[in-house]
């Protein structure tokens, strides 16, 4: 008989009178590592804050069962106290306080009302050698790595006794060996008894590490498989997922040959006043007309700071050397100069730099290309209309409507609103820097699509990732950086992982 720590019978929820949630079921054995997969908007994240409290009993339909019981929380701090902890890809830390005090933070350790610090210091000790996290815990959080952050909200979710830990796409900003080492940690808290639920869009480590792994479609709960019955392979996944299969998840294009050079970078070099150093050293590359040009390395290996001296951010690097575009020397003192010149750059935190959130897809989509639209310092809202509504139907955003606010779109199509704002002002050349993080097989998909289209218009694209099998998939050519320089080139025919970690690690 099946030993069920959580049982979600017949949840739904309501958004405004859209359903994000019908009748979801949903049961994790105790001890098991389970993950919930599901397209953006399938209903994963909605389901673990109805699990967690953010949406408080009463907010939906349905019961949570936990270790037996019914739960009804009613905020997040009850769900804590009954042993589930959540923690999201946005880590909850606090950079200008130490480690130890972002792992008791609301959990202080305390004698007759007065912290024990030194108690606290002892404890943060423990829960990192549970996390096998060697760093000194008075370091600040602000000067440890992303990969080394996230050891320590797990640190943090340990120090609460969790019994059943929930990690929202832990590994989306993390690179290979970081990725590696939580998965590696989730199977030695497995040893411990605590039960894992994880979100995440990365097949190969749900193939990896996953127990059993229940797929959401549109709100609904589609299947759960069952790796000890060889049931969790990439094509089941992605059948269930997606409602069809996708034989190739990186769509071919056509080989033709490519025309000239459209921008060269000669003994490029980029310099960080702020970090003191170099972060793009003696850079030597080109992408030709018709071009995808892969980035790969490490993170921190200077990739997005070169993209970034590229297009135009001569406010914040010290740049030499000469960059070339179309055969032409050209030296931009602003990223308006770089737009105006054809280059074009889609950043990797969409939801940072790249939209405005709170303001629907017809004003992010015309935001960088205003005078186009413009007439008499007036916005021509019809032709604005116009330019959305046919980004909208080229890129296949899935709104009904683009008087639709950008943040509550999914993932994969706040990226099509991203890359549909850089497609109106015309480029000849587009900088994707990690073009599908955070997003389902479904949604890269329909990217890589409409990468290979504009190729096939004549665009090239300089792209920029931490997924080798991207990387391998989508580039005719890549260059391999590591502490700010190229390590090596690979055609793609020549290029494997193995290769391109060897060069990323030199």
């Amino acid at each position: 008989m099946s030993d069920y720590i959580l049982e979600m019978n017949n949840i739904s929820k309501e958004f405004t009178g859209v359903k994000a949630l019908s009748n979801v079921n949903f049961k994790v054995e105790r001890g098991e590592i389970h993950f919930l997969v599901g397209e953006n908007g399938a209903g994963k994240s909605t389901l673990m804050k109805v699990l967690s409290g953010v949406y408080p009993f009463g907010n939906y339909e349905g019961d949570i069962v936990f270790n037996g019981e019914v739960q009804k929380f009613s905020k997040i701090s009850d769900s804590v106290d009954s042993g589930i902890v959540i923690i999201y890809q946005e880590l909850a830390l606090f950079p200008d306080l130490t480690v130890y005090e972002n792992i008791f933070i609301g959990n202080e350790i305390a004698s007759r009302g007065v912290l024990d610090w030194n108690e606290v210091v002892v404890k943060s000790k423990e829960m990192l050698e549970k996390v096998n996290l060697k760093v000194n815990p008075e370091l600040l959080i602000k000067d440890l790595g992303v990969g080394k952050q996230q050891l320590v909200e797990i640190a943090k979710a340990l120090s609460k006794e969790v019994k059943l830990l929930i990690l929202d796409e832990p590994t989306a900003a993390l690179n290979e060996d970081d990725s590696e080492n939580l998965l590696e940690l989730l199977r030695e808290l497995k040893k411990q008894g605590i039960t894992s639920i994880m979100i995440s869009h990365k097949l190969k480590e749900v193939i990896a590490i996953a127990d059993k792994a229940t797929v959401l479609r549109d709100g609904e709960t589609i299947c759960t498989l069952d790796a000890s019955k060889g049931e969790i392979t990439e094509e089941a996944i992605i059948k269930n997922m997606v409602g069809r299969e996708i034989k190739e998840i990186y769509p071919k294009r056509e080989k033709k040959e490519l025309g000239e050079k459209i921008l060269e970078l000669v003994n490029w070099n980029a310099y960080d006043p702020q970090l003191g150093r170099d972060v793009a050293k003696d850079v030597n590359i080109h992408v030709k007309q018709g071009e995808i040009v892969g980035i790969a390395g490490l993170m921190g290996a200077g990739r997005t700071e070169l993209a970034l001296s590229i297009f135009g951010n001569a406010a914040k690097y010290e740049l030499k050397g000469n960059m070339l575009l179309d055969g032409m020397p050209v030296q931009f003192r602003h990223t308006s100069e770089a737009i105006k010149a054809g280059i074009a750059y889609v950043t990797e935190d969409r939801k940072g730099d790249g939209l405005f959130l709170l303001q629907d897809i017809k004003k992010n989509i015309s935001t960088a290309n205003l005078k186009q639209i413009t007439s008499i310092g007036v916005v021509n809202e019809n032709e604005e209309i116009k330019v959305a509504e046919s980004y909208k139907t080229s890129l296949g955003i899935k709104t009904p409507s683009i008087q639709q606010r950008v943040g509550n779109l999914s993932g994969g199509n706040q990226q099509k609103v991203s890359l549909g704002k850089w497609l109106f002002v015309g480029p000849k050349l587009l900088i994707l820097d990690e073009p599908t993080r955070g997003i389902d097989v479904g949604a890269k998909f329909e990217i890589y699509t409409v990468m290979n289209e504009l190729i096939k218009a004549g665009m090239s694209i300089i792209m920029i990732s931490s997924e080798l099998g991207e990387i391998l998939g989508m580039s005719d050519r890549v260059y391999v950086m590591a502490e700010g320089k190229i390590k090596g080139e690979l055609l793609a025919e020549d290029a494997n992982q193995e290769k391109i970690m060897e060069l990323a690690t030199q």
